[in-house]
């Protein structure tokens, strides 16, 4: 790893200290909102969350900082890094008004509690009133920071660097060969597996949970796993990260497939450089990158028949109901391939379905040619022709996600990009062998070395090029679906 050696670099991460310091303290405040923090909070917090982020932005924004930044001459990769991030950064706070910031804050805060209330009632009508100011909120973000060809393409590049809507055009154009793979394999399963309706005690499947992350390498000296409505990983800086887990009583694959998923995003972040530690490329560098990391756990890692052999014996000391399955069959269970009208609950075939669904509702939110009233209709409908099902009420369908309380309008896409490019590591670095033999401590490794040691020195396309040799290419999610499903 390159090392910082120009004097006005060397400066900006000394000054860059304070920016993280807060934004530690605004994670620490998110991972209590989402856990621990009583209901009737969510004002106070909500105004307090704002404040630090525009104290943040008058950090980003202060005249000397912007002419550190500006008269910087990296000498090398990192600090080309620092400079790249620093001044999306600034592009972001100099264009914002901080009056924006202190509304969108209180407006996602008190959205929070609005999504929670609305979708335990399944009842979009008490969430519409807040998600329309949250579109307005972003249409108008998306008008200061200004874009080219569409509205929404201001929104993706906050999430991963460099997306846009022509981007996701090509990508989401494998959507009809996904479906018509997604037709063909779920013939080939139950409409349901009798282990979903199996209870299982909390305590136990949360021993099992430990003592999975424990072997596949997550350091509990530098992170924890609570409960949350909905699994999240939050990193708070580079020795504190911390996953949550939903416990729903039965139907064990759920709780643990998504506990491997946070720990893809968890452990990229644990095994950033610590030469990066407290500068402003001490992240992951993007959403879509972040995700590959999670999806690869719990795709090409989780739904293995190695991940099965190797933690049978563990999963039937924590669910005894197990003796009567062999490992095939436990295997067949993880890898159900069935409609879906959970977005985190669908397999590894079907899930760009729905993914390409809020594509299209957040784009045509955003160029306003649908209504938020409009929603759940155009939900039901879409679900029904891309999946085959449709949701019976709103809590199993428009008000299933958390992020448009967040106002992550723009996200969504960097899922089917995780996704697609697990798939990709897969095939690219060679790692058949090392997953089928659950050799997790070589797949760390190699995952370590090409892509999260790195935090955000290079961009996204960059880095991808750099891991795999070629730029991000969905073909190899289709190879590996045809391969693992229809063979």
């Amino acid at each position: 790893m390159d090392r910082i050696v120009s004097p006005e670099v060397k400066e900006l991460v000394r000054r860059y200290r304070d920016i993280r310091s807060l934004g530690y303290a605004l994670s620490l405040l998110g991972w209590d909102m989402e856990t621990y923090m009583p209901p009737g909070a969510f004002r106070e917090r909500g105004e307090i969350r704002g404040i630090l982020r525009t104290q943040v932005q008058r950090l980003y924004t202060h005249p000397e900082f912007i002419s550190l930044v500006e008269s910087a001459k990296p000498q090398n990769d990192l600090e080309r890094g620092i400079i790249r991030v620093l001044k999306r950064w600034i592009k972001y706070y100099t264009k914002i008004p901080r009056e924006f910031i202190e509304e969108e804050e209180r407006t996602t805060a008190e959205a929070f509690q609005v999504w929670r209330e609305a979708k335990a009632k399944s009842n979009f009508e008490m969430f519409r009133p807040v998600l329309e100011k949250i579109v307005e909120l972003e249409r108008r973000k998306a008008d200061y920071l200004g874009y080219e060809d569409h509205p929404y393409d201001a929104l993706l590049d906050l999430y991963e660097e460099g997306l846009t809507v022509k981007k996701c055009e090509r990508m989401f154009s494998k959507v009809p060969r996904i479906s018509d793979l997604f037709k063909k394999v779920k013939d080939r399963y139950p409409e349901r597996h009798p282990l979903e309706d199996e209870s299982y005690d909390e305590t136990f499947l949360r021993r099992l949970i430990e003592y999975v992350l424990g072997v596949l390498g997550f350091d509990f000296n530098r992170g924890r796993v609570d409960t949350s409505p909905h699994p999240f990983t939050v990193e708070m800086g580079l020795y504190d990260i911390r996953i949550t887990v939903r416990f729903e009583g039965k139907d064990f694959r759920r709780a643990l497939m998504a506990v491997v998923h946070e720990f893809g995003h968890a452990t990229y972040e644990m095994n950033i450089s610590e030469d990066l530690w407290m500068t402003p490329v001490q992240t992951g560098v993007s959403l879509g990158v972040h995700e590959s990391q999670s999806r690869f756990w719990e795709n090409v890692v989780g739904r293995s028949r190695a991940f099965v052999r190797r933690f049978r014996n563990e999963m039937i000391m924590a669910l005894p109901f197990l003796k009567g399955y062999d490992e095939e069959e436990m295997y067949r269970y993880l890898t159900l391939v069935r409609p879906e009208l959970i977005r985190v609950e669908a397999d590894e075939v079907q899930y760009v379905l729905h993914i390409y669904l809020r594509y299209k509702l957040e784009r045509a939110m955003i160029e306003g040619s649908v209504n938020v009233k409009e929603l759940p209709e155009i939900w039901n409908d879409t679900m029904e022709e891309l999946v085959g099902v449709r949701p019976p009420n709103d809590s199993l369908g428009v008000l299933q996600d958390i992020h448009w309380a967040h106002a992550s309008i723009g996200y969504f896409p960097t899922y089917a990009i995780g996704t697609m490019l697990a798939a990709q590591y897969y095939r690219r670095l060679d790692l058949r062998e090392a997953v089928d033999r659950a050799e997790f401590s070589t797949l760390m490794s190699v995952l370590r070395e090409r892509i999260h040691r790195w935090g955000a020195v290079y961009p996204p396309d960059e880095l991808i090029v750099r891991a795999t040799g070629e730029e991000f290419n969905p073909e190899h999610f289709l190879h590996y679906l045809e391969e693992k499903y229809l063979s």
